[in-house]
């Protein structure tokens, strides 16, 4: 289902709420805008399977673009807004978007126009800036008559890989009507997301996960009230406020809430929450025994990714009774494989594959990595990287993580590319980045740096590295500390042996 379903059930109910403000979107508001929005694309030569890309801070409008674009059978592309210029654009280069929508809220909004190739629609909200049309100016001279034909389009998110670039993630279109719905979103879900739903939604929107639990909230009817950003006491006001049901987190947002005083946690009434989803990042056992005994056990886990190749998902009765483990498949099959894609028994640690009958997904300009996250046999079973086992109740137990990938506070963070920019310096011999130890985030970024010979003065040294990188990188891909050594430890083909150096730091 979509809006325009909705819209003729319930028009004046609140689609959307703007937790920070209270600003509200009906579904006769919703269904009206996304509808001027498709046209609006579809007016300046836009057409299904052609691409967008949405670069925005937590806003509504967020939805009605999205809407706009899934009602019309376009790919939408969410950009990080916290990244660079240059990777803002490269991202909205490689997904070939013809139309990019951003915000003079966004700090890159401007630098990034010099960045792009051939993105000859710009739209902005709010402030007109650079060689930007009003996006609000435009939409209202749009029609609000659905288009004659309306395919259902979908996302194509972007995950950064071993090399460094990111790297899109294309499923194919069904070219079925949008009133069908959005592809693999049940009525019957297991987290009993319905049309009485009232999601609450902490996070960044262009995060997959945040952005796509609102898009299936939304298919299903529910409420979807928005944060402008994460904060640990406004999160369980609006729960009480609102009378949340819904919610998704990942654990650093738990650490936080936890972290609060005892007055400030008895302080709101939290009966109405039913359902508190997790993932992203691993949560510690004890986080999540903390969790349940305050919320009660209403803490969903699943394990997933992007690609949408497979899933599992977890009960909190479930996980009481196997801590630890993400669940059982959901979605596909799940195998473990040595390192040659022989099958494991229970218990035995390997690559996690997950088999359906076709692959879902493949990566956008990267048939390389397309090829490695598949199975060397069977075409159909596809990985995400990681290692774990089964149990010999087929619950997964994950053991390590992605080749090096650092998670921090939830986010995904791949050394390559800091890597790659800091060898830049003229200091700089070599350069390993990985992730260490952080007891709020889970980990956080190191880089141990072999120096060349005519640098000695490592102090200032570590705040001129720093400098570069912030100019080269996000915020949050920049090392917290730096640590100097002699010489890096790699193999005689050159490959660096990266365990040996995370040894130091990981009990």
């Amino acid at each position: 289902m979509y809006p325009g379903h909705w819209s003729t059930i319930k028009p004046e109910s609140p689609a959307l709420i703007f937790a920070t403000t209270g600003e509200t979107l009906s579904w006769e508001t919703l269904d009206r805008r996304s509808i001027k929005a498709a046209h609006l694309m579809r007016e300046r030569g836009l057409e299904p399977g052609d691409h967008i890309s949405l670069l925005m801070e937590n806003d509504l409008k967020y939805f009605e673009i999205a809407w706009a674009a899934y009602r019309s059978g376009l790919y939408i592309t969410c950009i990080n807004r916290y990244l660079t210029a240059e990777e803002a654009a490269y991202i909205v280069n490689d997904s070939g978007s013809k139309a990019l929508f951003t915000s003079s809220e966004i700090e890159v909004s401007t630098s990034i126009l010099k960045h792009l190739e051939d993105c000859p629609l710009r739209f902005i909200k709010g402030q007109i800036q650079g060689n930007y049309e009003s996006y609000e100016d435009c939409l209202n001279a749009s029609s609000d008559r659905p288009l004659e034909e309306e395919p259902m389009g979908d996302s194509m998110l972007y995950s950064s890989g071993t090399t460094g670039n990111p790297k899109g993630i294309k499923r194919p279109l069904t070219g079925a009507h949008v009133r069908e719905g959005i592809p693999g979103v049940e009525p019957n879900n297991r987290f009993g997301i319905n049309d009485q739903t009232i999601y609450l939604s902490p996070a960044p929107l262009y995060h997959a996960a945040p952005f796509g639990y609102c898009m299936r909230t939304l298919a299903l009817g529910g409420t979807v009230v928005v944060m402008d950003r994460f904060d640990a006491q406004l999160s369980l006001e609006y729960i009480d406020k609102y009378k949340v049901t819904h919610s998704q987190w990942v654990p650093t947002m738990f650490i936080r809430m936890l972290k609060l005083e005892a007055t400030v946690k008895s302080k709101y009434d939290l009966s109405s929450h039913e359902c508190a989803i997790h993932a992203a990042a691993p949560c510690p056992k004890e986080i999540k025994h903390q969790m349940m005994d305050w919320w009660g056990p209403i803490l969903w886990e699943y394990y997933a990714g992007t690609e949408r190749n497979g899933s599992t998902i977890i009960s909190p009765h479930e996980w009481l009774e196997n801590p630890g483990s993400v669940g059982r498949a959901h979605l596909g099959v799940l195998h473990i494989c040595d390192e040659n894609g022989n099958e494991l028994a229970a218990g035995e640690e390997g690559m996690v594959y997950f088999e359906q009958a076709t692959r879902s997904f493949e990566y956008h300009n990267a048939p390389e990595k397309t090829s490695s996250a598949t199975h060397p046999i069977n075409k159909n079973w596809t990985t995400l990287g990681d290692v774990g086992y089964l149990n010999k109740n087929g619950y997964l137990f994950l053991t390590d993580r992605k080749a090096y990938m650092i998670i921090s506070g939830g986010v995904n963070i791949y050394p390559q590319e800091i890597e790659d920019a800091l060898i830049l310096h003229p200091a700089v011999q070599d350069v390993a980045v990985f992730g260490v130890p952080n007891s709020d985030f889970g980990e956080e970024v190191k880089a141990v740096i072999q120096l060349t010979d005519e640098f000695e003065d490592k102090e200032q040294l570590t705040d001129d590295l720093m400098e570069f990188a912030r100019e080269k990188l996000a915020a949050y891909k920049v090392p917290r500390t730096i640590d100097y050594i002699d010489e890096l430890p790699r193999l005689p083909t050159g490959k660096l042996y990266k365990r040996i150096l995370k040894e130091k730091y990981w009990p």
